[in-house]
């Protein structure tokens, strides 16, 4: 017990029920039943690492395959903010002139 901290905590009028009937339940002090529990959400939030998950890597092998079978060049589409610009106001007053009925020019 040297290494233990003492601490006090606020909890809601449920949880403090939950609290005394899981310690009465399970044997134990309802302080063990907090200490279990900050240990369960420790263990989960950390990043946990799936070695060895085969079924993870065949499906992404999988994947790279099937996007391989398409027939798509690697090559990338070089683009500037200008041309992006230019492109969204020539649809624009399209669509602007076909809600009016008026033609562009």
């Amino acid at each position: 017990m040297s290494d233990m901290v003492r601490k006090q905590i606020y909890i809601y009028r449920r949880q403090e029920t939950l609290l005394k009937r899981l310690a009465r339940l399970r044997g134990v002090s309802e302080a063990e039943i907090i200490r279990r529990a900050i240990d369960q959400e420790a263990q989960y939030s950390q990043p946990s690492y799936v070695h060895n998950d085969h079924c993870a890597w065949e499906e992404i092998l999988q994947f790279v395959e099937e996007r391989k079978k398409l027939g798509i060049a690697g090559e990338s589409y070089r683009w500037n903010r200008q041309e992006i610009y230019e492109e969204r106001e020539v649809r624009w007053i399209r669509d602007d002139s076909k809600k009016t009925g008026l033609k562009d020019g």
